[in-house]
């Protein structure tokens, strides 16, 4: 395995602003990403919730663009960079490498179903070699519950034994901890992500690197204490505040409820913006949410001051 520095810790698949035209907001977007900087999380933009897939490739790399130029730090940056058409996922994988970032999170080709493990192993082997950069750090991104294309471990296995500096994580959002247990097991040495707080810690104790997860955009600091005090007497106290949180969440279509969060406390009601097919939550729903973080005395310091500079 690759002796380079790899991402650890906690990374939030950070929430794309849109303005009334539905284009891209690029400053909103660096605004959060350096909130997000200062609360100990990493960014790990065009993620599923960042409404990756709604994004052209053009808007993805005008958006790493301004936020490069924007000054936040490529080395914090894991974007997602895999799309159904191999031309798009090698000009915005290189694109990113070219701007510094030090990994790409790269879904599987995930528009055919049922396809091969030799049609994915070639996917990812002709991103590799059309990028053609040493400086290339992939981390795989297992989402079968929405890709409905799983990353098997032998595939895994293929990747590391052809492309050892390379292939060097993934991202597991199974929601089965059976699966990401035996990634640890199996693949020692190899970068475990979880792809929710939710397990966090029992990734930790496995020999994890930390999380990927929805609702570090709103709760980044919480659960980065997690990640650095995995080993403390009160981490299970600390596991469970997590998971009472995200319980709250997931009551929602997480994206819409993410985003009302967002813009509630930040104070800027155009954080509620979401482009079609997804649509924002009811006002029932809005009230119900907000209620129930209200209840819990959730805040997001320091993110309004940040809106308003």
């Amino acid at each position: 395995m690759s002796e380079s520095k790899r991402f650890s810790g906690v990374l939030s698949p950070v929430v794309t602003p849109f303005g009334a035209d539905l284009r891209p907001d690029a400053s909103r977007l660096a605004r959060h990403c350096r909130w997000l900087l200062s609360q100990n999380c990493g960014l790990a933009v065009f993620g599923t919730n960042s409404e990756a897939n709604s994004l052209s490739v053009e808007e993805k790399i005008e958006l790493l663009d301004a936020l490069v130029e924007a000054g936040v730090d490529p080395a914090r940056m894991m974007p997602g960079t895999g799309a159904c058409a191999l031309p798009d996922t090698v000009r915005l994988t290189a694109h990113a490498v070219k701007r510094g970032c030090a990994g790409t999170l790269m879904l599987p080709p995930f528009y055919y179903k049922d396809v091969s493990e030799e049609g994915l192993f070639r996917s990812y082997a002709e991103v590799i070699e059309r990028v053609g950069d040493a400086r290339l750090r992939i981390y795989l991104y297992h989402i079968p519950p929405i890709a409905q294309v799983p990353i098997t471990f032998d595939l895994i296995e293929r990747l590391i034994a052809a492309y050892p500096d390379t292939v060097v994580g993934i991202k597991d959002s199974s929601g089965d901890w059976s699966n990401t247990e035996g990634m640890l097991k199996r693949f020692p040495g190899f970068t475990v992500f979880a792809g929710s707080e939710s397990f966090l810690l029992r990734t930790l104790r496995g020999g994890g690197a930390g999380c990927i997860s929805a609702t570090a955009n709103i709760n980044p600091a919480a659960i980065h204490r997690l990640y650095a005090e995995w080993q403390s007497p009160q981490a299970e106290a600390l596991q469970a505040d997590l998971d009472e949180l995200r319980g709250v969440l997931q009551k929602y279509p997480m994206i819409p409820a993410l985003k009302e969060t967002v813009a509630h406390y930040s104070g800027d009601a155009d954080w509620r913006r979401l482009r079609p097919p997804l649509v924002a939550l009811s006002e029932a729903q809005r009230r119900d949410l907000l209620a129930a973080l209200s209840g819990r005395g959730f805040a997001m310091p320091g993110l309004a001051a940040l809106e308003e500079a």
